[in-house]
């Protein structure tokens, strides 16, 4: 069966409907390799041409899109902010036990809540992370004096 471009502009719509589906950028990078091939096909090269073209350019777009994604460090759901909103805000903190531990109000309720970094003082904290139903704090930085 001969390829045409109109093909291939069919397989990328599908594929990014697949992508739309899923929510994966693999399917989006083989439908750019789809439209390589349909350009090509408009160029007038031959089926061969066109499959050579969809293939090396969809399979150097999935190559990069790994590389960029292995690349970039994967933060924990625990601490990551687009997936807890609590993260980042602060918190006030009455008093601490000996193992480092404390109830804070937030949000209209009590937490358990457990010293992340800094000491173990009374005073405001920044919400680190979530674990499960722990607040993880870090010490906010003490405000420097006004300058004279």
């Amino acid at each position: 069966m001969p390829s045409t471009p109109l093909h291939w502009w069919i397989a990328a719509a599908v594929l990014v409907a697949l992508e739309l589906g899923s929510g994966s950028f693999y399917l989006l990078m083989l439908a750019v390799g789809a439209a390589a091939g349909a350009l090509a096909g408009h160029l007038g090269l031959g089926p061969t041409g066109q499959w050579s073209s969809a293939a090396v350019v969809g399979a150097a777009s999935v190559g990069l899109l790994y590389l960029v994604r292995r690349g970039r460090p994967q933060r924990a759901p625990q601490s990551n902010r687009d997936l807890n909103l609590d993260i980042g805000s602060v918190v006030e903190v009455e008093r601490w036990d000996d193992r480092g531990n404390a109830r804070v109000r937030w949000r209209g309720a009590e937490w358990q809540a457990r010293l992340g970094r800094g000491k173990a003082l009374p005073g405001r904290y920044r919400i680190a992370a979530v674990d499960a139903n722990t607040l993880v704090l870090d010490a906010l930085p003490e405000p420097s004096p006004p300058h004279a």
